[in-house]
């Protein structure tokens, strides 16, 4: 509530005088507008008390040079100060003046008046009469007390072009007695207490109205994690190129599906418990198809399907072993054989498949690597496919992400060949780094699972965390994930927009 003193005194004066306006009471008491505007909202607050009603009057307000010359005169009046009765030079009078674009209106306007002349080969200024009257000021000093009888239109229409004054609109009130006027004020309550109500206080208390149709304080509510905002928009990019989402609701895999259906050797490096989590509860599996593991094995051990395989003694023990999966390509593994199995006895439809999920590694923790993160995976199946339409997919897909320079490196994967990585032009790293890893899957891969040769599957992948780190202007993964994150962070980000750049 306003000053409770301010609030009496107006009641009082109200009572004397029945009506006023707050501009012309701000003036008489010499107090701020505001606050007499402040004090009026909290008596219209206390019911039917006062009646108001609003106005909207121009008046004329000082600009700052405005006020600086009512306290020390107008830029011409300084100048002719300034130059004494002995003279000065030009340049060391503007110097002196400070300001050099008001020195050189003081000195035209002073010229203008022939206040003051110039010695055009000595360049020193003099004053060209003794004494000066400052019109300017004065006038100013008329329109800061409100006496603007004594200001002509002309003098204000010079005063406006120098921008020494401005016209501002003021928003009044006028007040009036209210049909429950009163002198004495008790300031409303906004709740009934337990102590009001013991005491039965309550009945003498005023109550302030409630306003039933008033916005209440929004609920807590949950808040999406900016990597589920990337991935949605990641997710919207594959469904408008026509793919289909995969299930990738399996976090535990074979070693069969996860490793020797996708021809990675059971000897290879990514298979150690350096880089793999292992499973100890339950420790294997066995729903792996016993007619496809043993043409795995075969392409594995001895070489199938063209191919002379990597010659080793291919263990049954190792390939049903569970994992927590390091890839969502074990993933695409169990479609393109559900695809196969679709398609004996009738023609292959093709088939574009994506996921987007988490995967697991034996990762030493960083500001780059986590032991959990999110793989990107896109899954193209048909009859001829060629490396240029892998090339032509990216391009399109990472286009639509915004990214326009791309290179391919040639690479090597166990189960695709050839395989590429893909590269992106950073413009704040102004370098090239690495964004995606892609190929054609390998016939010791997909002739086994029984699909025509004349098939082929292009595949394609990225990680999530990287762009959401380059979109949210984060350096560090763990800030992104884990127990450490700012949950500030998450409430105040926006959805996620990729933008074409």
């Amino acid at each position: 509530m306003a000053d409770k003193k301010l609030i009496e005194d107006i009641l009082v004066l109200l009572s004397e005088r029945c009506r006023f306006n707050s501009l012309s009471l701000s003036i008489e008491l010499s107090i701020d507008h505001q606050k007499i505007v402040g004090a009026i909202k909290s008596l219209q607050s206390l019911g039917d008390i006062i009646k108001s009603e609003q106005n909207e009057t121009k008046r004329l307000d000082l600009t700052r040079e405005g006020q600086q010359m009512v306290e020390k005169g107008s830029h011409e009046a300084v100048v002719w100060k300034l130059i004494g009765e002995e003279g000065m030079d030009q340049s060391k009078l503007m110097k002196e003046f400070g300001d050099p674009s008001a020195a050189k209106v003081g000195f035209s306007k002073a010229m203008s008046q022939k206040w003051i002349e110039i010695d055009k080969t000595s360049k020193v200024v003099k004053r060209k009469v003794e004494a000066i009257e400052d019109e300017v000021q004065l006038l100013l000093h008329r329109i800061s007390r409100m006496d603007l009888n004594e200001v002509n239109e002309q003098q204000k229409q010079e005063l406006k072009k120098r921008k020494l004054i401005q016209e501002v609109i003021v928003k009044s009130y006028d007040i009036e007695k209210g049909v429950n006027f009163t002198l004495n004020v008790e300031k409303q309550e906004t709740d009934i207490t337990g102590e009001m109500i013991a005491k039965g206080s309550w009945k003498e208390k005023q109550f302030k109205d409630y306003n039933f149709d008033a916005m209440g304080i929004p609920p807590e509510r949950g808040h999406l994690h900016p990597l589920l905002k990337v991935r949605e928009q990641f997710r919207q990019i594959f469904l408008e190129m026509g793919f289909t989402e995969m299930p990738t609701n399996r976090f535990i895999e074979s070693s069969f599906w996860n490793f020797d259906a996708l021809f990675v050797p059971q000897k290879h490096p990514a298979r150690d418990l350096q880089d793999t989590f292992y499973l100890s509860d339950p420790q294997t599996c066995n729903d792996v198809p016993v007619d496809y593991m043993e043409r795995v094995k075969a392409v594995h051990s001895t070489g199938d399907f063209g191919s002379q395989g990597y010659q080793y003694d291919w263990k049954i023990e190792e390939t049903k072993k569970n994992v927590l999966r390091t890839h969502t390509t074990a993933v695409s593994a169990r479609m393109l054989y559900q695809l196969a199995q679709q398609c004996k006895g009738q023609a292959f439809k093709p088939a574009k498949l994506f996921s987007i999920d988490r995967v697991f590694r034996n990762e030493t923790l960083d500001a780059t690597h986590l032991a959990e993160f999110h793989q990107i995976e896109g899954v193209v199946a048909d009859v001829g496919l060629t490396l240029g339409d892998l090339m032509g997919l990216i391009k399109e897909f990472f286009l639509k992400v915004g990214v326009k320079r791309l290179r391919f490196k040639p690479t090597y994967n166990p189960y695709t060949e050839p395989s590429m990585e893909v590269y992106s032009y950073h413009e704040s790293l102004k370098k090239w780094v690495e964004i995606g890893n892609s190929g054609v899957f390998r016939p010791e891969m997909l002739l086994p699972m029984g699909l025509p040769p004349n098939v082929n599957a292009l595949g394609f992948g990225l990680g999530l965390e990287r762009p959401t780190m380059i979109k949210y202007g984060i350096d560090n993964i763990r800030d992104l994930c884990g127990h450490k994150i700012d949950l500030q962070m998450v409430y105040e980000n926006p959805v996620c927009i990729l933008e074409n750049h």
